[in-house]
Parts: C-alpha cells; sequence; structure tokens
C-alpha cells in the first residue's frame, strides 16, 4: 500500500477548513494546493468538500497521538474519527428516557446531545472514500469501505430514526410507464363504423 499519497500540508495554501460549534472547539486543516492553477477555480463544490474533507482527515491522522500514516489507517481509525466529529454536531438525537424521544419537532429543548446526523456522516465517508482511491488507495484495502464503517452508519441511522421520529427509508423512484402498462390505462378501441 506504498503506492498511497500521503497527506502532505508543506504545500499547502494559507486556506483552513474550521469545523466548530458553539464551545468555541475548532479543526483547522490546510487545504492542498491543486496540481492545476486553474482546477481550483472550476472544480465543482463536491470535489471541493471531498479534498477539504481528505485534507481534515489527513490533519486528525497527523494529530493522532501516535501519529498514524494513511497506509496504516484502519475500519477502526475511521470510527474513531467519526465519533471525534461527533462532539462538533448540530443534530439533536434524544435519548430513550428522554420525553422527547420519537418527536420530530419537540416542544420545548431537552439536555439530549448533539450529533453529527446521520446523512452528513454517510456523505463524508462517500466522499472520503473515494478521495482515498484518488490518491492511489486500493478498492480492496479502502478503510472507507469497510464492513465495521458500514455497520456503524446502519446503527446511527436507525438509531436517529428512532430517536428523531424521522424515517430515513430509501425512497423509490418512479420509473416510466411500460408501453403494456400505457395500454393498460389507455385501451386501443375499435375504430368507428365506416372507418377503413
Amino acid at each position: 500500500m506504498d503506492s498511497i499519497r500521503e497527506m502532505d500540508s508543506s504545500n499547502s495554501e494559507n486556506a483552513t477548513l474550521n469545523v466548530g460549534n458553539n464551545n468555541g472547539i475548532t479543526i483547522s486543516a490546510a487545504l492542498g494546493s491543486s496540481s492545476s492553477p486553474s482546477s481550483s477555480s472550476s472544480s465543482s463544490r463536491y470535489e471541493n468538500q471531498k479534498r477539504r474533507d481528505w485534507n481534515t482527515f489527513g490533519q486528525y491522522l497527523k494529530n493522532h497521538r501516535p501519529p498514524l500514516s494513511l497506509s496504516r489507517c484502519s475500519g477502526a481509525h475511521v470510527l474513531e474519527f467519526l465519533r471525534y466529529l461527533d462532539q462538533f454536531g448540530k443534530t439533536k438525537v434524544h435519548t430513550p428516557i428522554c420525553p422527547f424521544y420519537g418527536h420530530p419537532n419537540p416542544p420545548a429543548p431537552c439536555p439530549c446531545p448533539l450529533r453529527q446526523a446521520w446523512g452528513s456522516l454517510d456523505a463524508l465517508i462517500g466522499r472520503l472514500r473515494a478521495a482515498f482511491e484518488e490518491n492511489g488507495g486500493k478498492p480492496e484495502a479502502n478503510p472507507f469501505g469497510a464492513r465495521a464503517v458500514r455497520l456503524y452508519l446502519r446503527e446511527v441511522r436507525d438509531l436517529q430514526s428512532k430517536a428523531r421520529g424521522i424515517s430515513y427509508e430509501k425512497k423509490k423512484r418512479k420509473r416510466p410507464p411500460t408501453q403494456q402498462q400505457q395500454h393498460q390505462q389507455f385501451p386501443t378501441l375499435p375504430p368507428p363504423p365506416g372507418a377503413s
């Protein structure tokens, strides 16, 4: 796995990604300069966010005690990172003993903890999984695709769904009706008499 490009902030711009909460806790990660000068201005929001997430994870690994190299990173380290990010969450997740457990819009404040929303974590893992492979990692060795990470995300989704009273079921796509279904909806009528 030596072919994975390690995250390097020595060639970085003076921009930072700040993830904070009301307590003023901040994580700063240097944004790496892009390979071509025009690519940063023409990159999509998704690509920019993916780069920021990748650099934030790299900063997390660098600040880890003991420091971790990307090639030694496992699904367990990814889970540790996700749990660490919870302290910056803005989504109220009610505990089972809270009177508002299962209520999507509680009528009053409660002391339940703020967490990262499941959708945010799911999107973050998707971006980091793609960034890992774009930076030379092999898909089969991708720590962001580890079974433990998928199980953790499912557990968070289920817990938040119950605690917040919100269903996270996948929406079924509407498929265009097939020709057979169209014929059933609009049966063909026999031609009017005298028309041939």
